[in-house]
């Protein structure tokens, strides 16, 4: 396992003062793994919400408080608040699908070789582990792929550590039992 994720606490005072640069930081530092906790939750739709979810850290981040780990603790719960709305809003009101053909035409900003290669990657994982219990599927999604400790989910669950810990523990031992062996 790799050490946890740097320390960037500096770049959460300087993005609160304004700095552009810090905030891009603290944004590609976040984004991977929120992104990959939100497809978890609520699949196709996790890019909208991402969305939504830094629209809401950009308006508010002058009034949070703390270090960059709650920083990303802070980000996760407004992520998940996102994600719960977007579930009843669903649920009201279905959408429909537009063809993709529709789609062929419109232009794309993104580095598309790096989003390919970033979902080859995470895609088949996030889907196994959406597979699961619901919490257990969330409490892996926020131990694993967000990197956050069992206090931090915790909180952000509305559940005891030891409860976090458990149903992370059981979502892992489910979902190596689903990993194909390897042969030597």
């Amino acid at each position: 396992m790799s050490a946890g994720p740097a320390d960037l606490s500096d770049a959460v005072i300087a993005a609160q003062a304004g700095d552009e640069a810090a905030f891009r930081e603290l944004f590609r530092a976040v984004q991977p793994a929120l992104l990959r906790y939100l497809r978890g939750l609520i699949g196709d739709d996790a890019e909208d919400v991402a969305s939504e979810t830094w629209l809401q850290v950009c308006r508010d981040l002058p009034r949070f408080s703390g270090d960059y780990a709650n920083f990303r603790a802070w980000a996760v719960t407004i992520a998940r608040h996102r994600a719960l709305d977007h579930a009843r809003k669903l649920r009201r009101r279905p959408s429909v699908p537009v063809p993709v053909e529709a789609l062929m035409d419109l232009a794309s900003g993104a580095d598309t070789a790096h989003e390919a290669a970033d979902a080859v990657a995470t895609g088949a994982a996030v889907a196994l582990i959406a597979t699961l219990p619901a919490q257990q599927a969330e409490a892996v999604l926020l131990r694993v792929v967000m990197g956050l400790d069992a206090e931090t989910v915790g909180r952000i669950l509305g559940k005891r550590p030891g409860a976090v810990r458990t149903a992370a523990y059981r979502g892992l031992r489910r979902l190596s039992a689903l990993m194909p062996e390897e042969s030597e």
